[in-house]
């Protein structure tokens, strides 16, 4: 009795199967799979030189590792390939996101430079402009990260069966994801805070 393994493609599932001994059921060609705590590119010219020390009429062909079997596979390759595309829209949707939070945040200011320039004239300091136009940035930026964390994980957990020792739940990818939208979302809300702060008092309540 041995534990399951995987004998067909990556995402297909694993069938039942049984071992016969090889002097029952002999055939002209097998695959010997050797695990090793070393690097193993060094050990195949060891392993190929053993065999031939066993019966120097055996042909050895394909000797691989298994991490490179692993990635040349059409799996693999076809998965890999679907990543490198949601990863270009993915990308695409964090440079639209970053634009549209500038923009939404830049146009707030706009609308409330009297406002702004009141605040400044009463004695408001630049750092209360600042944290006033950062916490409206802030409260877009949690609603869409929360919003986003429900999606994700609602999605990875339909996709389960494509993800490859990766949970539904994966919390370091997830906050990763996180930190990255913030820090872009600060970026983008950081040049509307300054020009907010710079408003000049006599200048914006002549605004309107």
């Amino acid at each position: 009795m041995v534990d399951d393994i995987r004998e067909g493609s990556l995402d297909s599932p694993i069938w039942p199967a049984e071992y016969i001994p090889f002097n029952q059921s002999p055939g002209n060609f097998l695959n010997v799979v050797v695990r090793t705590s070393q690097a193993e590119d060094s050990i195949l010219p060891t392993l190929a030189a053993t065999i031939h020390q066993v019966d120097p009429g055996i042909g050895v062909d394909e000797e691989v590792t298994m991490t490179e079997r692993i990635n040349n596979s059409q799996t693999a390759y076809l998965h890999r390939s679907s990543a490198w595309l949601v990863g270009g829209f993915a990308a695409l949707a964090l440079v639209l996101g970053v634009v549209g939070l500038y923009g939404v945040i830049a146009y707030s200011v706009s609308q409330r430079t009297r406002e702004i320039g009141v605040r400044m004239a009463l004695g408001a300091q630049r750092s209360s402009v600042y944290r006033l136009i950062l916490k409206e940035a802030g409260r877009l930026t949690a609603v869409g990260i929360v919003a986003g964390f429900i999606c994700s994980i609602a999605a990875a957990t339909l996709m389960q069966k494509l993800l490859f020792g990766t949970h539904a739940w994966d919390a370091p990818t997830l906050l990763g994801v996180a930190t990255v939208l913030a820090a872009a979302a600060g970026l983008a809300s950081y040049i509307p805070a300054r020009r907010a702060a710079s408003v000049n008092p006599v200048e914006a309540l002549r605004a309107e």
